[in-house]
C-alpha cells in the first residue's frame, strides 16, 4: 500500500481566490475592482511582514488576469485553461523570479529580454519578483526602464518584506500595497476551519494561543499548528499548545494578582519560584506579567474590551479579576514591572530583580488604604494616642509618588531632641484654628541632636505590612512641602558631602570637582552661596541645582533652603576654559596671533 506524501497545511490550504485570503480585505477588493473595470497598473509592489499573504496574492492576482471566463464578482474561473495551465505548474504566461538567489544584473538582463517575446496564449505576461529587496543596486538601474514602460502585455508584481530596503525610483513606479498583519481573531477562524476539514479535535483556547504566539503570520501559525496535531495525536486542547510551544500558562498569572491583591508575600515568592523550576525564563515571566496587567487595564472599559485578543473563556476571566483591582493598583503594578524588564538584563542577580518588583506590588494595596483611610483617625504611636494626619491635605503629586513607591521598612521613629534656641523671636504660626506662638532663634541655627535608633527587622510573612501608626509617624518630607526645621552648619557641610559622595558614584566627576573645591558659606539662614571660577562651572552648577535642592532639603527638612551662585573675576580670568575664552587670552599675549588667524581663516574649534 503506497504511502501518501504528507503536504503541511500552508501548501495544502494555501488561498485559491481572492475571496479566500485572510485579513487582507482591503488588498483583495481593490485588486478585484481594478480587474473587472480593466484598470490593472503595469507594475504592483506588495509589502508586509512574513506569512501574511504577499506571494499568495501575487499569484491569484496573475491566475485572474488572464482568466478566459472572469466571474462578475472578479474571480477567476479555475476551470479554463488559462487557470488550469496556472494551477498544475506549466503556464507560459506566469514568471516567477527568487531575487534572493538571482540579483545580478545578468539575472535582470535575461529577465528583459524574455519581456520582449509577447504571449503565445492569454493577454498578458506575468512576472513575479519575489523578495525583490534583495537586488542589487546595479540590478535595481538596469530594471528602472523596463518597470517604467513595459510592454503593454508584460505586468510585474514585486513582494518584499522590506520596503525600506528599495530604491525611491522603483517605488515611484509601482502601485504599493500594505500587507496588515492578520488579527488573531481571523487567524483562529481559520485554524478552526482547517480542524474541521481535518477532522481534528480542538478546544477554541489552544487555537487562540497558536494564533497569539504567530505574530501576525498564516504560515506560522500552520506550521505550529502541523506540529501541535502531531504531537497531541489529532487533539488539539490548550494544555497541550502551551506544553509543546513552552507557554506560560494564563493561570499563573491570574494567581500571581490573586496573590499580590491580597498582600500574600510568601505565596507570590514561591509561585514565582515554582515558574522558575518549570524552566521559564524570569525575563518571559516579567513581559508576560506587564501584559497581563495590561489586559487587566484594558477589561476595565468596556469600549476597550475589544482590544483584548484572547478567547472567550479567558476574556471571562479577565472581566472578573478586572473588576477587584483598582486602576490606581494597575497603573503602579505596570510602572513597577516595567522597570524591572529595563534593568533585568544589566542586573548581576537577575532573580533577585523580579523578586523586589513582586513585593513592592504586594505592598501597594496597604499604601493605596492608608492614602483613602478617613481622616481623624486615632492611631497609637509610643504608647501614646495621636490624631491621624488629614490625607485631603495631601497635594496630587505626593499622592503619586505614595502610590509608585512601596511603602518603607517598619522602623521605629527617630526621636529629636530641640536644643533651647538663642536670641528666640516670636512669630505667630497657624495650626487649625488657632493661633500658636513659636520661638525661633534670629541668625543663629541651633543643633539638632539625633538619638540612635535600631531597626526591626519583620518577618517574610509580615514583610510590607506598615501599620497606619507607623506610616503615620513616620511622614513622608514630600507631603509636607512647608517643612522647616532648625539644623547646623555642620549638619548642612555632611549632607553637601554626601551628595558630592553620591555624584561621584554616578560617574559625574565635573560636578564632583566643583562639590569639593568650593565649600558653601552661609548669607543668612537658610541661604548659602557657592563661589565658583567660571562661567562654565555655573552652567553645570545650575543644571544640577533641582537635585541639589530636592537632596538638601529632604534630608534636612527643610524646605526653605536656598543656595546661590557667584563668580570669581580674579579666578575667572586665571583660568580660561572654553576655546574662545583660551583664545582670547593667547591673543592678548601675542597679538600677531590674531593676524595669524585673519590670514589663514582658521577657526577656534
Amino acid at each position: 500500500m503506497a504511502v501518501e506524501n504528507f503536504i503541511v497545511s500552508a501548501r495544502k490550504y494555501r488561498p485559491a481566490t481572492f475571496e479566500s485570503v485572510v485579513g487582507q480585505q482591503h488588498i483583495t477588493n481593490t485588486l478585484k475592482n481594478a480587474i473587472r473595470n480593466n484598470q490593472l497598473a503595469q507594475a504592483f509592489l506588495f509589502c508586509g511582514p512574513r506569512g501574511v499573504g504577499k506571494t499568495t496574492c501575487a499569484r491569484i492576482l496573475a491566475k485572474t488576469i488572464n482568466c478566459e471566463n472572469l466571474q462578475p464578482n472578479g474571480e477567476a474561473c479555475g476551470v479554463c485553461g488559462s487557470c488550469t495551465s496556472f494551477q498544475n505548474g506549466n503556464s507560459f504566461n506566469i514568471h516567477e523570479l527568487d531575487a534572493a538567489s538571482n540579483n545580478s544584473v545578468d539575472d535582470i538582463r535575461s529577465l528583459i529580454d524574455q519581456v520582449r517575446i509577447p504571449p503565445q496564449a492569454g493577454r498578458y505576461k506575468i512576472y513575479i519578483i519575489d523578495e525583490v529587496h534583495m537586488l542589487s543596486q546595479a540590478a535595481f538601474n538596469a530594471f528602472l526602464k523596463t518597470l517604467e514602460e513595459p510592454p503593454h502585455y508584460a505586468i510585474f508584481i514585486l513582494a518584499t518584506t522590506e520596503k525600506h530596503k528599495i530604491l525611491p525610483t522603483i517605488l515611484s513606479r509601482c502601485q504599493i500595497f500594505d500587507f496588515n498583519r492578520i488579527r488573531v481573531e481571523d487567524m483562529a477562524n481559520h485554524l478552526a476551519s482547517i480542524a474541521k476539514k481535518e477532522n481534528i479535535k480542538y478546544e477554541p483556547d489552544g487555537l487562540h494561543i497558536i494564533a497569539q504566539k504567530a505574530d501576525g503570520g498564516l504560515r506560522d501559525a500552520l506550521s505550529m499548528f502541523d506540529q501541535i496535531v502531531s504531537f497531541s495525536d489529532g487533539n488539539v486542547t490548550y494544555r497541550t499548545v502551551i506544553d509543546n510551544l513552552n507557554i506560560l500558562d494564563y493561570d499563573y498569572y491570574f494567581n500571581i494578582i490573586d496573590g499580590l491583591l491580597k498582600e500574600d508575600t510568601a505565596g507570590t515568592l514561591l509561585l514565582f519560584d515554582e515558574i522558575l523550576a518549570k524552566g521559564f525564563d524570569g525575563a518571559h515571566f516579567i513581559s508576560g506579567l506587564s501584559e497581563h496587567f495590561r489586559n487587566l487595564l484594558v477589561s476595565k472599559d468596556a469600549t476597550t474590551l475589544k482590544l483584548l485578543e484572547v478567547s472567550e473563556g479567558i476574556k471571562a476571566k479577565y472581566l472578573q479579576q478586572s473588576q477587584a483591582s483598582s486602576v490606581s493598583f494597575l497603573l503602579s503594578a505596570m510602572n513597577i514591572a516595567n522597570q524591572c524588564d529595563l534593568s533585568y538584563k544589566l542586573s548581576k542577580n537577575q532573580r533577585l530583580q523580579v523578586e523586589l518588583a513582586l513585593l513592592k506590588m504586594c505592598h501597594l494595596p496597604s499604601a493605596f488604604n492608608m492614602l483613602i483611610a478617613p481622616a481623624g483617625e486615632l492611631t497609637a504611636t509610643d504608647g501614646q494616642l495621636k490624631k491621624k494626619p488629614d490625607t485631603s491635605t495631601v497635594s496630587l503629586p505626593a499622592a503619586q509618588k505614595v502610590a509608585n513607591d512601596a511603602p518603607p521598612v517598619n522602623a521605629q521613629p527617630v526621636a529629636q531632641n530641640k536644643p533651647q534656641p538663642v536670641a528666640p523671636v516670636k512669630e505667630p504660626v497657624k495650626n487649625g484654628s488657632e493661633s500658636v506662638v513659636t520661638e525661633k532663634p534670629k541668625g543663629f541655627i541651633p543643633n539638632l541632636n539625633t538619638a540612635s535608633t535600631s531597626i526591626k527587622i519583620p518577618s517574610l510573612k509580615d514583610l510590607g505590612k506598615t501599620t497606619a501608626a507607623e506610616m503615620a509617624e513616620e511622614e513622608d518630607p514630600y507631603i509636607k512641602g512647608d517643612a522647616k526645621e532648625d539644623f547646623t552648619m555642620d549638619a548642612f557641610l555632611k549632607h553637601w558631602s554626601d551628595y558630592a559622595a553620591k555624584l561621584k558614584a554616578d560617574g559625574n566627576m565635573t560636578l564632583v570637582t566643583i562639590f569639593t573645591t568650593n565649600a558653601p558659606t552661609m548669607l543668612e539662614p537658610y541661604k548659602f552661596e557657592v563661589v565658583l571660577a567660571n562661567r562654565t562651572q555655573e552652567n553645570q552648577f545650575r543644571d544640577d541645582k533641582h537635585n541639589l535642592l530636592n537632596f538638601l532639603r529632604v534630608g534636612l527638612r527643610n524646605f526653605d533652603i536656598e543656595v546661590i551662585t557667584r563668580i570669581d573675576e580674579v579666578k575667572a580670568a586665571k583660568r580660561p576654559y572654553t576655546n574662545t575664552e583660551k583664545y582670547q587670552h593667547m591673543a592678548n599675549k601675542n597679538p600677531q596671533l590674531a593676524e595669524l588667524r585673519r590670514r589663514f581663516n582658521l577657526d577656534l574649534d
